[in-house]
């Protein structure tokens, strides 16, 4: 454990895990809290608001896990989710604070606004997330994550067109991997 991050014990291990796939993120101020319920979503990466008014090394971050999210009838503890798919969850939320660290104050706040009203940037928020997490090595868990979404039989339609719609798919995910080991080996 980190001096730098703040994990509830009952998540500890899997917020390890996705941490290990950022070294660049063993220096940054990290709190994992959970929430009794967050809007439109189950997850949540931000910058603290005291953090607008520091340098970007001096941020902190904050990311708001629901206690259980809804889809169709079923409530889902999200501590009871399979290991493997909340370690990609968080390496998700971790690749937004990537995101959020290149960023400038004044290009937060506009990226704040804009992703309150504006689906385009939503759709290039969240497939950044995914891309960041991919290129940090993540792809195993960012699948297992997305393929548990998309092949829950409990899981509405409308939940999994709007993963379809808002993030990379399995496909897309595959292509970065293959175009990253290229990279490499180059």
């Amino acid at each position: 454990m980190n001096a730098k991050h703040i994990i509830p014990e009952s998540i500890l291990k899997e917020a390890n895990k996705a941490l290990e796939y950022f070294p660049q993120l063993q220096e940054t101020n990290i709190e994992i809290k959970f929430k009794k319920n967050i809007k439109k979503s189950t997850m949540q990466a931000r910058p603290t608001f005291g953090s607008f008014f520091r340098g970007r090394k001096n941020r902190k971050y904050i990311i708001l896990i629901s206690e259980s999210f809804k889809i169709s009838n079923q409530v889902f503890k999200t501590k009871d989710i399979p290991s493997d798919i909340l370690v990609g969850w968080i390496g998700h939320e971790l690749g937004h604070i990537l995101d959020y660290q290149k960023r400038s104050k004044m290009n937060l706040i506009r990226f704040g606004i804009n992703y309150l009203f504006s689906e385009n940037s939503i759709v290039e928020a969240e497939r950044a997330a995914d891309t960041f997490a991919v290129a940090q090595g993540m792809e195993k868990y960012i699948l297992k994550t997305k393929n548990f979404i998309l092949n829950h039989a409990d899981i509405t339609l409308s939940y999994k067109n709007r993963i379809k719609k808002f993030y990379l798919s399995p496909e897309e995910i595959m292509i970065l991997v293959e175009n990253r080991d290229k990279a490499l080996v180059n």
